[in-house]
């Protein structure tokens, strides 16, 4: 019987109901969703006369909803699956950013920004819990491939609005031609995800005995070992957020580099991390998880150490590009462990998980500004090669995935 259930379970992690592709595409639209908003930033700052005060307002009261959002999301998608969860998301979402677009004033600009980010919370939780359940139900690695489209969505947006912009295309008709798309995208998409049983399944045996309904384990499992992921998570996303935000800063500060060239860290730490992305399932699959985590986290710290000690541009330019394909493959494979914890719903998890992560991207910017006002940028960002080499070193991920039991309605079909 078990063999004939990982046989089952491998043959829907290879067949066209597998699930994995739609998965992935909606990491792919949420993201074009967000890099859409975010590319389009300087527009929305000159149009609407925003003070940098404003704008910084705006990233907060997006980010709060969002964080916000997430600590409901876990026990939604526990009841009524992700699918339905995903399905209004993904075309609540578009409409939200093109109200952005048609906000006539800072109060407008601030609920709409405030609603956009709530929804986006939802859908960042709720994508990466169908993943997870998509994981397990298959025994095949999909997260990696999954962050690698939301990586592309941002490539696509940016050069999509560079072209906008130079076209003179406003934002208003850029952000209401791109809910358009994305409404239909998120409509195509919407059936082709897989039913609630996935996310039933993807509850660990011991919650699901401790409920007929397989949901009370959502106000447990907070576990030491859950805990030290949802830290990992945190101090990943403050490194990540130090590349990206200061990086560029650093190498024109510190290096005396252009502007221009400056701008190629981040470029460079987006390629690396999308290409490996790209592979990551594939290598976590022949090597475990363990090995591959810990790899990635001594290639980023490497990457990092270059970045940051070497006096010669170019060269720090290449360490950012070396740190992005080391971090990589660090959080789809965290979100994958937490996704395997014990006590509570993978939903809960991944959602309580994805707080600690937007936790670093709160935190982690203004971190590093803070530190390097009192030491400066270079020994800052150095301070952040302990960092990388804890994470690489601490963490603890199962090596492989588990078998789902199978959802009630796969027992009695059997």
């Amino acid at each position: 019987m078990m063999d004939t259930r990982v046989t089952d379970t491998r043959a829907k992690g290879t067949g066209a109901g597998s699930g994995r592709w739609p998965a992935t595409a909606v990491f792919f639209l949420n993201g074009l969703t967000l890099s859409t908003a975010i590319a389009r930033q300087p527009s929305l700052k000159s149009e609407h006369h925003l003070a940098d005060g404003q704008v910084g307002a705006l990233g907060l009261l997006f980010a709060v909803a969002a964080i916000v959002s997430m600590q409901f999301v876990g026990p939604l998608v526990a009841r009524v699956g992700s699918r339905p969860v995903l399905r209004v998301s993904l075309v609540v979402m578009p409409l939200l950013l093109a109200l952005v677009g048609l906000a006539g004033g800072f109060g407008a600009l601030a609920a709409a920004n405030t609603a956009l980010g709530a929804v986006h919370g939802t859908t960042d939780a709720a994508m990466n819990a169908h993943a997870v359940a998509v994981e397990r139900r298959g025994r095949r690695r999909i997260l990696s491939g999954c962050h690698a489209a939301w990586s592309v969505s941002a490539v696509v947006a940016s050069l999509a609005t560079a072209g906008l912009s130079r076209a003179g295309v406003p934002l208003t008709a850029h952000f209401v031609g791109a809910a358009v798309v994305l409404v239909v995208g998120g409509l195509v998409l919407g059936p082709l995800l897989l039913p609630a049983a996935a996310d039933r399944g993807s509850v660990p045996a011991p919650a699901r005995r401790g409920s007929a309904r397989g949901t009370r384990g959502a106000g447990g499992g907070w576990s030491r070992a859950f805990v030290a992921l949802g830290l990992a998570g945190t101090a990943l996303m403050v490194c990540e957020g130090a590349a990206l935000g200061w990086g560029p800063i650093f190498l024109h500060d510190s290096r005396g580099v252009s502007l221009g060239l400056a701008a190629t860290a981040v470029t460079a730490y987006a390629g690396g991390q999308t290409a490996v992305r790209v592979v990551g399932d594939r290598l976590a699959t022949r090597y475990g998880a363990p090995k591959v985590f810990r790899a990635g986290g001594l290639v980023a710290a490497v990457g990092l150490g270059v970045a940051v000690l070497t006096a010669e541009p170019a060269a720090s330019v290449a360490g950012f590009a070396v740190m992005g394909a080391g971090m990589s493959v660090l959080l789809p494979l965290a979100f994958s462990a937490v996704g395997q914890a014990q006590g509570m719903s993978a939903a809960t998890a991944v959602s309580r998980f994805t707080t600690f992560t937007y936790a670093g991207v709160l935190l982690g910017p203004a971190a590093v500004g803070w530190a390097a006002e009192l030491a400066g940028l270079t020994r800052t960002l150095a301070a952040l090669l302990p960092v990388l080499l804890a994470v690489a070193v601490l963490t603890r991920l199962p090596r492989s995935l588990p078998v789902p039991e199978p959802a009630p309605a796969e027992m009695a079909h059997r």
